[in-house]
């Protein structure tokens, strides 16, 4: 007789999500839950599980998938197209915020180039404040 598996992956409601991403109106108190709706229709990376009464249960993963596109949103300023190519460009499994842009990681071609770019444009503000 073979035993069913058991997830032991807990799934979170839409207003569960919303809370854990202050998404929260501030004059009214009310949760946000549009905007999970919206950006799962943007975003093909989020899937929820809908189950009976429309109700939708997000897994740990799409946990990740939903904080990392508010990230790219809210906190670098990314339109949603940007943030679409840079999720496209990913593996969903690999998301790390402090490697969003694979600028730092090890191995990198253009690392170099860039980290010498950046040194240069440093140089050059330090110039121009000398100048003033």
């Amino acid at each position: 007789m073979k035993k069913k598996k058991v997830t032991s992956e807990p799934y979170k409601t839409i207003g569960e999500i919303a809370k854990d991403l202050n998404l929260v109106d501030k004059n009214t108190g009310s949760l946000q839950t549009h905007t999970i709706r919206y950006w799962e229709k943007q975003f093909k990376q989020i899937k929820p599980i809908v189950r009976a009464g429309n109700r939708r249960y997000y897994s740990k993963k799409d946990l990740n998938i939903i904080k990392l596109i508010q990230f790219l949103l809210k906190d670098r300023g990314f339109t949603i197209s940007g943030a679409k190519k840079i999720l496209d460009n990913k593996n969903a499994d690999d998301i790390d915020e402090d490697n969003i842009l694979g600028v730092y990681k090890p191995g990198l071609k253009n690392a170099k180039l860039i980290k010498d770019k950046v040194k240069k444009i440093s140089r050059i503000i330090s110039e121009l404040k000398d100048f003033k």
